[in-house]
C-alpha cells in the first residue's frame, strides 16, 4: 500500500498547475535537475488495521530544494505543497484514504544560494475493499 500512495501522492503534485515551477518531482532527490525540485525524502509505514480491513499509517517526508536569496521567497511555493498533499482525493486504485495530517516542516540555508524545505505528512490509508 506504502508504494501505491508514494505513486499517486506524486502524480498528484505533479497535475498541479500551480506546481508548474518546480522543474522535477521523483521518487528521491533527481539526479539532473536544477531547483527548485521536489522529492520524497524518506518514507516509513507501521501498521493501522482493524479487524475488518488491513491499513497502515504512512509517514512521507517531502523535500524541496530551490534558490532563493530571501529566507521567505519560497514560502508561497511551500504553502502551495502542502495544500496540494492535504487535497489528495480519498479513493485509488491501491489504497483507501483515511486522513491525512501535516506534521512538521523544516527549512535551512544551503551553499550556493540553495534553501532546502522538508514536509512531512501522516497518512492513514485501508486496503481496498475486496
Amino acid at each position: 500500500m506504502e508504494n501505491h500512495l508514494r505513486a499517486q501522492l506524486l502524480q498528484w503534485l505533479r497535475d498541479d498547475p500551480e506546481l508548474s515551477s518546480i522543474n522535477a518531482i521523483e521518487e528521491e532527490a533527481p539526479v539532473h535537475a536544477s531547483a527548485p525540485w521536489l522529492g520524497i525524502a524518506a518514507s516509513a509505514s507501521t501498521d493501522w488495521g482493524t479487524k475488518e480491513r488491513r491499513g497502515r499509517e504512512v509517514r512521507i517526508a517531502l523535500e524541496l530544494e530551490s534558490r532563493a536569496d530571501e529566507p521567505d521567497a519560497d514560502g508561497p511555493l511551500v504553502e502551495a505543497i502542502e495544500q496540494r498533499v492535504l487535497n489528495l482525493p480519498p479513493l485509488h486504485s491501491g489504497f483507501e484514504l483515511a486522513s491525512i495530517r501535516f506534521l512538521r516542516a523544516r527549512s535551512e540555508e544551503r551553499d550556493a544560494n540553495l534553501r532546502g524545505s522538508l514536509l512531512e505528512f501522516r497518512f492513514r490509508i485501508f486496503a481496498p475493499k475486496t
